[in-house]
């Protein structure tokens, strides 16, 4: 893999690659250290950090579907001082920048989350506006323009970091809130976070997930996000971090022609430990065979 060819800046940050671990998905990065060279990937998105500790939803969390996965985890973490005192120390000297992503019920504790979390071995902020399988707060931000640029501007205020705002795709135009949190402050946006979906055991005639809808990933929400980062490279001028059903380097071709200055791999994660690092050697095998010197030429370069 030629580093040279791979390396990305984005928001101050450099990054070995355009590939990124998401959020949820690559725990705190110690996790995959067995698997792979953390110098080898671009950056680790954290898992939900809340205020408070959360033990997350009951019942049954994960259910398979169709080229994909739903999940209502319920962001079941530590919470915020666990994590400064126990995870940071270790997570936070990896080779690869740390981004932690946080989540809160208001505008002020987000804020308050981010003052906390202003510290060495935090590379960056990113907010999660909206989360699908928790049902109190959270959505609420990511489909009311002016609620997501509040919480934007609290956490803006409260830190020196880049922030990072991860959109909802559960809009009816994404660009309204793409706008709303630029205007607002935001570095840059990951664009997008997972589906509000629902599976349904036809046996006993229940809801498959214990908190009845979850968000849904994987493959087959891949031509959607592809959409959605399109779009929303249109009508932003801050940096993109393409998510969305992403297996492979073509895959993540896709989303830097579309718009992207780098890429999120999530789902792909369980099945493949890899998946990061082979995705960005993906990305380098179609430069070498296209000729292309670098990654940052193929950002937004779709002739359409």
């Amino acid at each position: 893999m030629n580093k040279e060819r791979l390396a990305t800046e984005l928001c101050g940050l450099h990054l070995a690659t355009p590939v990124m671990g998401a959020s949820g998905t690559f725990g705190f990065g110690v996790e995959y250290e067995d698997f792979v060279d953390m110098a080898d990937v671009g950056a680790i998105l954290s898992k939900g950090i809340t205020p408070q500790p959360r033990s997350g939803n009951a019942g049954v969390r994960i259910a398979e579907t169709p080229a994909g996965m739903l999940n209502c985890i319920g962001l079941e973490n530590p919470g915020v001082d666990v994590f400064l005192r126990d995870i940071l120390p270790t997570a936070g000297h990896l080779a690869a920048p740390l981004i932690v992503n946080i989540s809160a019920g208001t505008a002020e504790e987000y804020g308050a989350l981010a003052a906390k979390l202003d510290v060495d071995g935090v590379a960056a902020i990113e907010v999660n506006i909206s989360c699908p399988n928790v049902k109190e707060g959270g959505i609420v931000f990511g489909t009311d323009p002016r609620a997501a640029a509040r919480v934007t501007e609290q956490v803006k205020a409260h830190t020196k970091k880049p922030v990072i705002v991860k959109l909802s795709p559960n809009v009816t135009d994404i660009t309204v809130m793409a706008k709303a949190v630029e205007a607002a402050g935001a570095d840059a946006l990951t664009v997008c976070n997972t589906f509000l979906g629902m599976a349904i055991d036809i046996e006993r005639r229940t809801p498959l997930l214990g908190n009845i809808t979850g968000g849904l990933s994987g493959p087959c929400i891949q031509p959607i996000a592809l959409r959605l980062v399109y779009q929303t490279a249109q009508a932003v001028d801050i940096p993109i971090i393409g998510c969305g059903g992403i297996q492979t380097g073509d895959d993540a071709v896709a989303f830097l022609l579309a718009g992207a200055t780098a890429v999120e791999v999530g789902a792909e994660n369980f099945r493949n430990p890899r998946a990061v690092v082979d995705v960005a050697e993906g990305i380098d095998r179609y430069l070498e065979r296209h000729g292309i010197a670098h990654v940052r030429n193929l950002v937004g370069s779709l002739d359409a």
